[in-house]
């Protein structure tokens, strides 16, 4: 039996109101998401103003939460409009800011003093002291740098009043450099990583270049794809979620505001029975392992790690790896609305044709198998294949699913 009884939430990613549905949905008891500007996420698709008041109004109906992101490290010229950023989501009455700039900061407690604030992992929350820095500043969580031990975690739950919330990533693409602030991509591209407009340069492949050799490149391999030095492991954490619960981790965050909503359904209903079935605290946890693992390797994702939180990794532990994602499923669409013959309508995302074998996945964990019976454009013409064209269709199915359900092969 736990220890640390503390309520555990399940934060997931959204990067549309698409995403944020599906999340909220299979199971997340809050969202995170980001506005045009101001975020840490400037290639994902976002939220417009509209789409936001309509997602926060979704989540809120399910008494779920929504936490919006202004996590720049701002420059002069951010401020003002900023200020104006801020205004507007006080009227949207999100249920916290997830903020790592202090100017921000201090413009969202004049603007919007109503709204909780967070304080990102791009503040280098690393030690007791600065938690207690924000905390006497009015900020009501932390999200520990990735940087972190769960024992300098469980440290710093200790040293803060317990009224104090501490989030931390628990799955997902991890960043090199340190609590996320690299210069690479600014110094490589002109896109600053810091102001949202990361291009992810750790993802590239390099060569060395001998300084009186110019122009002559010679490749260091690691495998036949190439050499990826800066290159990390995803962080998955299922098998240790009684560590990080006990370590007094009250938000328990997925990475992955540019990821798909079959990324986001996977993700979030396997971590979400997850974690309900260690509080349980009946052995379930450790029975349903084999299934949590099934389930997470089914989406894209590449090679696993447990980051920092067992301390520094060593040779036998190495974080930095190969690029190459691992893919096991595609995603077909989800169940925009069920009519009453029992067709539904879909807004398409890859090519499947009339025939094909594919599964029905649920928000309880759930698959079914079923056959592609017809397909009719959004004319009404019939279809033997969907090309990739993100077009609306309207499918039947061999068996009638329900609305919002994935659909995946």
């Amino acid at each position: 039996m736990l220890k640390n009884m503390r309520k555990t939430e399940l934060l997931v990613p959204a990067s549309c109101l698409e995403v944020l549905k599906t999340a909220v949905i299979y199971g997340a008891d809050a969202v995170y998401i980001g506005g045009e500007a101001f975020g840490l996420r400037a290639k994902a698709k976002n939220f417009t103003p509209d789409e936001m008041r309509e997602g926060i109004a979704f989540a809120h109906s399910y008494g779920k939460k929504v936490y919006v992101t202004v996590n720049i490290l701002a420059h002069n010229e951010d401020l003002a409009p900023a200020g104006v950023y801020l205004k507007e989501l006080g009227e949207m009455e999100p249920d916290a800011l997830i903020i790592a700039d202090p100017g921000i900061f201090t413009l969202a407690k004049e603007i919007c003093p109503q709204i909780e604030i967070h304080i990102s992992t791009q503040a280098n929350n690393t030690n007791y002291e600065t938690a207690l820095f924000w905390h006497r500043l009015g900020a009501k969580r932390v999200v520990v740098g990735r940087e972190l031990s769960l024992k300098e975690i469980a440290e710093i739950r200790d040293k803060i009043p317990p009224e104090m919330e501490i989030e931390a990533f628990v799955h997902g693409a991890m960043c090199i450099s340190y609590s996320g602030r690299c210069l690479l991509s600014n110094y490589l591209a002109g896109r600053d990583a810091n102001r949202g407009a990361c291009s992810h340069p750790c993802r590239w492949k390099y060569y060395v270049s001998e300084e009186t050799r110019p122009g002559e490149y010679m490749p260091v391999f690691e495998n036949e794809r190439g050499t990826f030095l800066f290159n990390s492991k995803d962080l998955c954490m299922v098998e240790h979620l009684p560590d990080m619960i006990e370590a007094g981790i009250d938000s328990l965050k997925i990475e992955g505001r540019m990821k798909t909503a079959l990324y986001v359904a996977t993700v979030a209903r396997t971590y979400r029975r997850a974690i309900d079935d260690c509080l349980a605290g009946d052995g379930t946890y450790e029975a349903h392992m084999d299934w949590y693992h099934s389930q997470i390797g089914a989406c894209t994702h590449r090679q696993f790690t447990t980051g920092f939180f067992y301390g520094r990794p060593d040779a036998s532990a190495q974080i930095y790896e190969e690029s190459t994602y691992v893919r096991e499923a595609i995603y077909l669409g989800y169940v925009e609305e069920v009519l009453p013959d029992g067709a539904f309508r879909l807004t398409q995302k890859n090519k499947f044709c009339v025939g094909d074998s594919i599964e029905i996945m649920k928000p309880d964990g759930t698959d079914e198998k079923a056959t592609v019976e017809s397909i009719r454009d959004e004319n009404g013409r019939e279809m033997d294949s969907a090309p990739h064209a993100r077009q609306a269709l309207t499918v039947r199915l061999s068996q009638v699913p329900e609305e919002y359900d994935i659909l995946r092969k």
